[in-house]
Formats: structure tokens, sequence, C-alpha cells
């Protein structure tokens, strides 16, 4: 692996170049929807670019549709191919950023901007490590494809349209997680909850947060009808619960803002919903009806035990829970969960017992993607443990997440990096950033197991 090594050290600042200039490309999906472009003229500006960038490096190339395309690293059957799943699109910005969003600056040996960690610094190292694989001239029994999609901080058209245009390959991983592997990702489902608004009690004028129902926001306001009265109680609040309160009166208005933190839905643990902490305020202002029910309910736990749905096994961990968006006026009230669960729990009784806990509450429920599962003691699992331990000389385990990668299109798929065990996590946070010494040292594990399980 010497001459391997000695390439990509050679590479480490292309790869650098690279990362900054993806980040700079603002993917963020929109609904300015074109032909070419499904999820946006920004989102296929940034796959135009992978596409180019992985053709300059000497693989062969194909962009269906502006949804999805791939890079290709030998040849070989399109169904025994090694799969490489990463995504360019990113979730919106969001609050609280000190740095430039999609500046890409590199400050203190860390690269920052939406993107950095999730997903554009792990494709574009697994971009180099196939070129460094290529450059040495390893012979290879199997095809290698980096597959790039435009639509996983959505709804997945992208995997969904692959599929039919192309040949989705039966093994490979994800590097949009963490190591070491992580071979069981939690179910997923999302609903949406919908209500009228209360005549009586505190009247919102106004209560519109969040984007997506992954992210937990870190941030949140709302305007009701009050007085200086509520001013003072919106203090005693701020003191009680100890969340950051601001409350403004204007002209027979309260402007209400609450600082929480922000996060993944995935790791809700690390974070605190402001939606959440809103709610509680608002409850305790006086607020009835169906906002009352959701602060009760949910409020700003994240486990599910207000709705009566808190469950966790030995193998994949708890349920988790995050309302990432709510908009409230002052007839309608309508909010979305998104709700990660274990092996075991059927998420049509999930729905079921949840709306029994939330009365006069009508509930949609998206469809539910299933949990996924690949044994310890395949080829692929252990072969990736082998190339992470080679390189980081780190512990070889299998983990559990709550998040969801393109891992489970693949029969048999796994999430693998690109962020490390002590890593601090920054995806979907404000000043998202990647360590320059951690993307290298993934660059070079994904070259090493390209190498264990694609190599002759």
């Amino acid at each position: 692996m010497k001459e391997l090594d000695k390439i990509l050290k050679g590479l480490t600042d292309d790869m650098i170049e690279t990362i900054q200039e993806w980040v700079r490309i603002p993917s963020v999906a929109t609904d300015e929807k074109k032909p070419g472009a499904p999820f946006g003229p920004a989102v296929r500006k940034m796959l135009d670019k992978a596409m180019d960038d992985a053709n300059k490096l000497g693989f062969k190339t194909e962009s269906f549709d502006g949804y999805i395309g791939h890079a290709d690293l030998g040849e070989g059957d399109d169904e025994e191919a090694l799969a490489i799943l990463a995504h360019l699109d990113v979730v919106p910005v969001g609050d609280g950023w000190k740095m430039q969003p999609f500046g890409a600056e590199i400050k203190d040996g860390n690269v920052y901007g939406r993107g950095t960690s999730d997903d554009k610094g792990p494709a574009v190292a697994a971009m180099y490590a196939m070129k460094a694989v290529k450059e040495v001239g390893i012979p290879l029994k199997r095809k290698v494809r980096l597959i790039l999609g435009c639509d996983e901080e959505s709804n997945w058209l992208d995997i969904e349209h692959y599929k039919k245009v192309a040949h989705m390959p039966r093994m490979g991983f994800s590097p949009d997680a963490s190591y070491p592997v992580i071979n069981i990702e939690k179910g997923m489902c999302g609903l949406t909850l919908k209500a009228k608004q209360s005549s009586e009690g505190l009247q919102i004028q106004s209560f519109n947060v969040g984007e997506r129902p992954n992210v937990i926001p870190g941030q949140s306001k709302a305007i009701v009808v009050g007085g200086e009265d509520l001013v003072k109680k919106a203090a005693q609040l701020s003191e009680k619960y100890g969340w950051p309160i601001e409350a403004v009166f204007d002209n027979g208005q309260v402007t209400l803002t609450t600082v929480g933190i922000n996060g993944h839905a995935a790791m809700p643990e690390h974070a605190r919903n402001a939606i959440g902490q809103m709610l509680v305020i608002l409850r305790d202002l006086g607020a009835l009806g169906s906002i009352k029910v959701l602060a009760d309910a949910i409020g700003t736990q994240y486990d599910g035990e207000g709705m009566g749905v808190k469950v966790s096994d030995s193998i994949s961990g708890p349920l988790t829970c995050n309302m990432g968006i709510i908009r409230v006026d002052r007839e309608q009230i309508s909010a979305r969960l998104d709700i990660r669960f274990p092996l075991l729990v059927n998420p049509q009784m999930l729905e079921k017992v949840i709306g029994n806990h939330l009365p006069g509450i009508e509930i949609e429920a998206a469809r539910a993607k299933t949990p996924h599962y690949v044994p310890e003691n395949s080829e692929l699992v252990q072969e990736l443990l082998n190339a992470y331990h080679e390189v980081s000389g780190l512990e070889k385990k299998t983990i559990a997440i709550g998040g969801g990668t393109y891992a489970r299109s693949l029969r048999e798929g796994v999430a693998f990096g690109a962020a490390f065990p002590d890593d601090e996590d920054v995806a979907h946070q404000a000043d998202e950033f990647i360590s320059l010494e951690s993307i290298t040292k993934s660059m070079r594990i994904i070259a090493y197991a390209i190498v264990k399980l694609a190599g002759a």
C-alpha cells in the first residue's frame, strides 16, 4: 500500500480545493423546478460540476435527467459493482452562523460551510480515493461506482428515478454518517399533524418555524395578542426553564423569540428544539386547545414518551421524535414530525398510539421506511472494518444509528464514515465544518476499502 499512500498524499491538495468548490455551490433543493432540474437550478449546477470533475479525473460518467449521476472506475457487471453512494444536496442554512455558509473558508485546520460534512466532503474524498486506486493501477475484480444523488435530504426521488433508468448495484457503502461501520439503521416515518386553532386562551397571530422535518430548529418566533404583562411572564419563564426568551411588546402584540440548539433529527440528544420550547412557553402563557396538547405531549421531549411511544431495544437503540416544522395562524395549526424507530417497531401501530395521545389533532402518515440491517459477519462489513482499523488504528465494531443513509437503498449496504468517533457532530448545524485531517484520513480509508472489496 506504500505506492497507494504516496499517490493519496499527492492528491490531498486537489481534494481540499474540490471540496471548497463544491461547497460554494448552494445546492439546497427548491420548488423552482425546470426540465432537467427537478430539484432546482442550484442542485442541477452542483450535479453538473460533480460529473465534470469526475470526468476530468478519468472516470466514465453519466447523469440521469438531473436527478442523480454516477462515475465508474473499471469494468464489470453493474449488479456486482461496489457502490459508493453520497449526495450533493444540502439542507437549508438555518440560523446561528458565524462563518459564511457557502464560503468554504479554511480556518484552524477545518473547512467551513453547509455540506462540508454532510455530504460533499465525504463524496469528494471517495472520488479522489477512486482516483488514487486508478493511478496505482491495481487490477479490479469488479467495477467501482460512485453514485451521487440530489434529493437525499428530502424525498429520495433521485434514488427512485435511478432504479428506473439504471441498475443499482447489490452491495456497497455510503460515507454519510460515521465510523466504524453502521450496519443497522432505524426505521423512519413522517407524520403531519393538523388541527384548528382554539378561540379561547392566548391568541396566536403567527408561529411559523422550520423548513425540513429532519432538522432540529435552533430558533423560534411567535406573535401573540397581549400586553406588558406577557413580557413580564416571559421573563419569569426564561428564568424557570433556563432558556433564552425575548419578549417585545408593540401595539397590542408581543413578539416572542426563544433560542435552542439546532441539529439533526437522528441525534436529538445533542440539540434542543426551539419549536418545542415555544410550545411550552405559549402553553404557560395561556394557550389552549391543540397548542396545549402539543406542548403537553411533545414539548421539548424527543423520546416519544408523552405520545405513548417511548420504546428501545438493545440492538438499535431508542425511538426518537423531532418536530421540525410548524405553521400556525389565527385559524389553523400544521406540524410535521420526524420519527426514527427501532428494528421491531410496527410503524402503523405508532400512528395509532400517537393519535390516541393527541386528541383533536388529525394525523396524516407518510410512507414509512423500514429498518435496515446487514449481518456483522458479512464480507462487506468485515473488510470495511479492516480498512478502517488499518488506517486509523481504532477499534473495529459495528453500530446502529437513527439516521437514514443511501445504504438502505442497497440489498447489502452499510454506512461507513466519514465522522470519527470523537468528532463533533455538526451535520445540519450552524458553522458546519469538516476537519482537513479527518477528511484526508477518510480518503485513505476509502481507498483501502476499495482495494479490499474490489481488488483482484
